[in-house]
């Protein structure tokens, strides 16, 4: 009877540790490792629709900075509690312009080629100056965003960003571009 208690005490302890040890390396990868994102709104359409969930790598930053083309989840300039994802325009240092919903970096003759956006836009923005550390961005459903050109800070500090968006897993699997 008393080696009935005695394996009964191991194996609670055993699944004990089993969970806390789970539980540890979840907490772990979800806030130093991933992000796992659902998206709440239409501003990245096509590209990631309403409702959509993702995966984003927090560990992509640490040794490289943000590319013209990253989809990147970052804390809102104006409320850090809030988390935002959009497409990197422009890098730190650049002039971004909108004319005739077309962007221009550097005073360009050439607008970037944007294979991603959803529909012709349609607004004017700029020209502005992007601070060092800081990087221009909008969302790929130009005319139904709420991005870099709209906020009183019109960029995200580079200690701001969180991770990149690398696919949907949610409806369907999906990797970003």
């Amino acid at each position: 009877m008393k080696e009935k208690k005695t394996n009964f005490k191991k194996e609670l302890i055993s699944w004990i540790l089993c969970i806390a040890v789970t539980l540890g390396i979840t907490f772990f990868i979800t806030q130093f490792v991933i992000v796992n994102a659902s998206i709440p709104s239409g501003s990245m359409e096509s590209t990631i629709m309403t409702h959509d969930k993702l995966i984003a790598l927090r560990t992509t930053y640490w040794f490289n900075d943000p590319e013209r083309g990253d989809i990147i989840i970052f804390k809102y300039p104006e409320n850090e509690k809030e988390w935002y994802i959009k497409r990197v325009i422009a890098l730190p240092g650049e002039t971004v312009q909108v004319k005739d919903g077309k962007v221009y970096i550097n005073h360009s003759k050439t607008p970037l080629k944007e294979s991603y956006i959803k529909e012709e836009p349609v607004d004017d923005f700029g020209p502005y100056k992007v601070p060092e550390n800081g990087y221009f961005v909008m969302g790929d459903n130009r005319n139904n965003s709420n991005d870099a050109r709209y906020w009183n800070v019109h960029y995200v500090k580079r200690d701001e960003v969180i991770g990149k968006a690398y696919f949907r897993y949610y409806p369907s699997f999906k990797k970003l571009k």
